[in-house]
């Protein structure tokens, strides 16, 4: 005969936190993934990146230089590529942050801090290659 009796194990987690799948941290395991796609992701972004800034470097004139950033490939790449290092570089902090500094206020100011800067540097990037990109429909 089956035993229908309730499982007896006793567990930390809460039966919310068993639902939604999270661990001890209380982000689950999205964290971990989106660090390990974006670090993938960037290995072709980079290439591509290093490959475009040389043929800048290479093109002998400013008006070549920003007829390569206008063509529409090469922007969404330099976008997606500032999308991915930035957000990379803003989850890395963000692990090192919780590792290693333990007093709550100034981790809490630390994360906080960490996510203005990722989304300054961020911004900036993306409206650098925008203006450039756009700059001959915009005038």
């Amino acid at each position: 005969m089956a035993d229908n009796r309730a499982d007896t194990r006793v567990s930390m987690r809460t039966p919310l936190a068993r639902v939604k799948g999270l661990g001890a941290a209380g982000h689950g395991v999205e964290h971990w993934w989106v660090h390990r796609v974006t670090a993938v992701a960037n290995v072709p972004l980079i290439i591509a990146f290093v490959i475009i800034v040389a043929s800048l470097a290479a093109s002998p004139s400013y008006q070549d230089a920003i007829a390569i950033i206008s063509h529409p490939l090469i922007a969404i790449i330099l976008l997606l590529a500032v999308l991915s290092v930035v957000n990379h570089m803003r989850l890395g902090m963000q692990i090192i942050i919780e590792d290693y500094v333990h007093e709550k206020g100034y981790k809490i100011a630390a994360l906080i801090a960490n996510n203005f800067y990722a989304a300054i540097i961020g911004v900036a990037c993306l409206y650098a290659i925008l203006k450039v990109s756009l700059g001959r429909i915009l005038v």
